[in-house]
């Protein structure tokens, strides 16, 4: 049974693949790159396929909606599992939005401005952190216009559960 946090790929044996047999293993993708070689170097060595050399990605699990390449690099895949395991399902968001690793990160550590409800409450706790409406004008702001207009060109906002929005400076 598949568990939520585990991070892995399943490595195919392309010899095998070529001639018509399924041979392969699932590799847990928390651990360095060559931990995750050495686990491929094994599962070619057991292949039925003598001298078995070549192999692919043909599934991965736990990596929110980033997708791999069946030929990306095993420094890739443990940078990118460790990046996941630190940060869960925000980062799997991050890399599916951004597309790179390096992008992800940038904006999770310059950009990140929380966790609210939704992004109508980041807009009500920015409104009364920059600016003191008068108390009784202060129930006629419209937050969720607020949080409409600051999503076209102000900020970036991932929801990640239900009442979990993660809000990012989108410059």
């Amino acid at each position: 049974m598949e568990k939520e946090h585990e991070i892995r790929i399943y490595v195919a044996c392309l010899a095998s693949y070529n001639n018509g047999r399924l041979h392969g293993r699932w590799i847990n993708a928390r651990q360095d790159a060559w931990g995750i070689y050495d686990e491929v170097a094994a599962m070619l060595r057991a292949s039925p396929i003598t001298d078995a050399e070549e192999w692919a990605i043909h599934d991965y699990e736990g990596f929110g909606g980033y997708q791999f390449s069946e030929y990306e690099g095993l420094e890739d895949v443990a940078a990118i599992a460790a990046f996941i395991g630190q940060h869960g399902k925000l980062a799997g968001e991050l890399l599916s939005y951004f597309g790179s690793l390096d992008e992800a990160r940038s904006a999770i550590e310059d950009r990140y401005a929380g966790e609210y409800e939704s992004v109508s409450d980041f807009a009500r706790e920015l409104s009364e952190e920059t600016q003191a409406a008068p108390a009784n004008l202060a129930s006629y702001i419209d937050y969720d216009r607020m949080a409409r207009d600051l999503e076209i060109s102000d900020v970036l906002a991932f929801e990640t559960d239900f009442g979990e929005v993660h809000v990012f400076w989108s410059h």
